[in-house]
């Protein structure tokens, strides 16, 4: 008898549609095919053993199983129950009327009940495209699969639930969410500006990155409150909208990060450690998997300690920190995963960790502080928008009784930039906010009258600055004008944005 039952397999952020083939013949054997790898030739054992502890059992028949296409790579154990229920069905165990309406997917543990498996979001929007009636799956991914209008979503919590659902005799509901939640930040968030005393320069720098997405590096000695500060920026940063959820839930559910999760309503906050590798940055892997940059996509990505990161780690940031995105190419096979992030760096000014000053407990010579700085290459650093230095709260800031002011009070005023800057880009696709503009976008949203020319010009002839330095001087004025519900861009405007590339300027270390 032959039964075909449907699975899906992802591929980057896509996923495309498995049929599982299964055909039982007299004699006995097991026979797998259609490339599959070792997690789902050993599915066997556990469809075994989940059978027989479901009062089921495994047929003494020869059994073929194809997954087609049969020239596309599988890989992971989340076909456990796709052939499971093949195998049922082909050997007349169960005998559904519509199995071949539903896409199934889950892992099987030796009693029967469903682990979660990666990439349900993605798995759930190819299925209602290509018209599917259901998709069965594990509990613990029905609320993100469920974002998915237009198909019902089950989720089961073991193969026995699964078999009373197409027997007819099992209460197994769709899952419903509430799709029209709007994406709210928290009034009090764990992390908020209100807990900063001082620093009123730095907050307003952190201000200006998150009204116009600019990626940032923080420079001051330790404990001057660098990581404080970046912790809290996600705080001022607008709510995500829409779009912007999915794109970030469909990444981290491909990732396996999800659980018990609709849409992801807080923007992203990852902070790996200096030791990462360059392969857990960007994704990779034999089945590649995003890395730390994708996962950061629309949100914030926070490296802390920028100079001890291996340089060749750090390089590979340049081409997503252009293009906002990241490809991965294996000889097979190509994948692109948006990484379209804020990058906050922080840094210690020299090996010790202190400026040049006299009353510094570590000293290091200018020499040793460039050596420490030219870890970080130029073009790295021409990629980063503000460079703002950090100095320590002196006494009389910390105990101050009064409060600072709140991340929600900061937000009202992003969220306004914001607006402005998508009421302005809304007709060019690819660019949301101002610090994803392009050359061409500079000329015609960022032009300066003659006393702002006059000024950018000085500053590139005594500062040295590059060309790219130049382009993002322009995007940073842009931002401030937008905050200071400005037109055009003043002089002041730029004279502040010049303010902000500390590492730009040759005497910066003294």
């Amino acid at each position: 008898m032959l039964v075909k039952v449907f699975g899906s397999a992802v591929f980057g952020l896509e996923a495309t549609t498995i049929t599982i083939e299964v055909h039982t013949d007299k004699g006995i054997g097991y026979h797998l095919v259609g490339l599959p790898d070792n997690a789902i030739k050993e599915s066997a054992y556990r469809i075994a053993a989940a059978l027989k502890n479901n009062n089921l059992h495994f047929p003494g028949k020869k059994i073929t199983i194809n997954m087609a296409p049969a020239d596309l790579r599988k890989e992971g154990s989340a076909y456990d129950l796709t052939i499971a229920l093949g195998i049922l069905v082909a050997s007349g165990q169960l005998k559904p009327d519509d199995i071949s309406h539903y896409v199934i997917m889950g892992e099987l543990s030796l009693d029967g009940k469903l682990q979660p498996i990666k990439g349900a979001l993605s798995i759930g929007i190819k299925a209602q495209q290509e018209g599917f009636k259901g998709f069965i799956l594990p509990a613990q991914n029905a609320m993100e699969a469920a974002v998915v209008s237009g198909i019902d979503v089950y989720g089961a919590s073991d193969i026995a639930e699964v078999i009373a659902f197409f027997s007819g005799t099992g209460s197994l509901k769709p899952t419903v969410i509430d799709s029209r939640t709007t994406f709210v930040q928290p009034e009090f968030p764990d992390f908020d500006f209100r807990d900063v005393k001082g620093q009123e320069s730095i907050k307003r720098c952190m201000e200006i990155a998150a009204a116009g997405g600019h990626n940032i590096i923080l420079i001051g000695p330790p404990g001057a409150g660098k990581t404080m500060l970046a912790k809290r920026l996600p705080s001022i940063l607008p709510p995500m909208t829409t779009r912007e959820a999915l794109e970030t839930t469909k990444i981290h559910s491909v990732a396996g990060k999800l659980k018990d999760v609709g849409l992801m309503r807080q923007r992203p906050f990852r902070s790996p450690h200096h030791s990462a590798s360059s392969v857990s940055l960007v994704g990779g892997g034999s089945f590649p998997q995003p890395g730390e940059i994708s996962m950061a996509h629309n949100g914030v990505l926070f490296l802390d300690e920028l100079p001890e990161f291996k340089r060749e780690v750090l390089e590979v940031l340049r081409q997503p920190l252009e293009d906002r995105e990241v490809t991965i190419s294996r000889a097979k096979f190509t994948i692109t995963y948006p990484s379209s992030f804020m990058l906050v760096a922080s840094m210690n000014p020299s090996p010790g960790g202190y400026f040049m000053e006299t009353s510094a407990p570590v000293s290091n010579t200018s020499s040793e502080m460039r050596r420490y700085l030219n870890k970080i290459s130029g073009p790295l650093l021409d990629r980063i928008d503000l460079h703002i230095e950090v100095t320590p709260v002196p006494f009389e800031k910390l105990s101050e009784e009064r409060k600072a002011e709140s991340s929600s009070e900061i937000r009202l005023r992003v969220s306004k930039a914001r607006e402005v800057q998508t009421a302005r880009f809304e007709e060019i696709d690819g660019v949301h906010y101002n610090a994803q503009m392009t050359a061409r976008h500079i000329g015609k949203f960022c032009r300066l009258d003659d006393a702002s020319v006059q000024i950018l010009g000085t500053a590139m002839d005594r500062l040295n600055f590059s060309a790219r330095a130049y382009d993002r001087i322009l995007k940073v004025s842009r931002t401030i004008a937008d905050l200071d519900d400005s037109d055009v861009i003043l002089p002041h405007h730029i004279a502040e944005a010049i303010q902000y590339r500390s590492l730009d300027r040759e005497g910066w270390l003294g």
